[in-house]
């Protein structure tokens, strides 16, 4: 069994006293790669080294989360910038940006713009977006609505969204959905939401070490526990988790470019 993990930040200080056993314990596990979304400016060389100690294995990318849009935003996004577009590193995709209105409403007009930037730039360098929405899917949308083009592609990551919010995603054509954790949370209803929505429009997540899944809810999560989501996702779905795993790996393979 083949799984990919689209969104895990294993160069995150949680994991300093082990990162190199919870790579090997995902690899062992079937997760034969791990995609790094990039979180601001002080994250960036750790997970450069992660990168540069797991060839093959972890795959980086480049963003300012929108929790991280504060007063140097324009600062921090330059930053982002020249790495994308002179740096040595092969970044898979532009991200984790978005949009986050759950701790801070009023930095929604920087976010929004930092939003646009980013996704700018990832249609220049032919890159998905990777998209963090909390609070906030109306505004998420607004947004895609006004950039939506064949050029923008990517990834809603950690969707927890209804049924109608999906096919919102599904009609912009380029746009996959993360599930992770939240799936196997007994009441998010995530399980009623995706039921009937095929299985080509998802990719496997974890968002370590946040949101680890049923029955280590509360615990870090880590990259090996994608496996109890590919597990729920199998029971929803009325299919094994071969499929499962062979149907979402190709996905991240398609809208990643793997």
């Amino acid at each position: 069994m083949n799984l990919i993990d689209t969104h895990t930040h294993l160069f995150a200080e949680q994991f300093d006293e082990d990162r190199n056993e919870i790579v090997q314990k995902a690899q062992e596990a079937g997760i034969s790669k791990l995609l790094l979304p990039n979180i601001d400016t002080a994250t960036i060389d750790a997970m450069h080294q992660m990168v540069k100690d797991h060839p093959g294995v972890c795959y980086p990318m480049m963003g300012l989360h929108p929790s991280s849009v504060t007063e140097n935003w324009e600062k921090d996004l330059a930053v982002v910038k020249k790495h994308l577009f002179e740096g040595d590193q092969n970044y898979i995709a532009v991200g984790e940006m978005g949009i986050d209105l759950y701790w801070d409403k009023s930095t929604l007009e920087v976010q929004q713009k930092a939003f646009r930037q980013q996704a700018e730039w990832a249609k220049e360098l032919g890159l998905p977006i990777v998209i963090h929405v909390r609070d906030a899917f109306d505004e998420v949308f607004e947004l895609v609505d006004e950039l939506n083009d064949d050029k923008l592609t990517g990834v809603f990551h950690c969707f927890t969204g209804t049924k109608e919010q999906a096919e919102h995603i599904i009609s912009y054509g380029g746009f996959k959905m993360g599930l992770g954790g939240v799936l196997t949370f007994k009441n998010a209803g995530l399980d009623q939401s995706i039921k009937d929505i095929d299985l080509k429009h998802f990719v496997l997540e974890t968002d370590s070490p946040y949101l680890a899944p049923h029955p280590n809810r509360g615990k870090r999560n880590e990259s090996s526990y994608i496996t109890y989501v590919a597990s729920k996702l199998a029971e929803v779905k009325g299919i094994s988790i071969e499929e499962v795993a062979e149907i979402t790996t190709q996905n991240a393979v398609e809208v990643f470019g793997l």
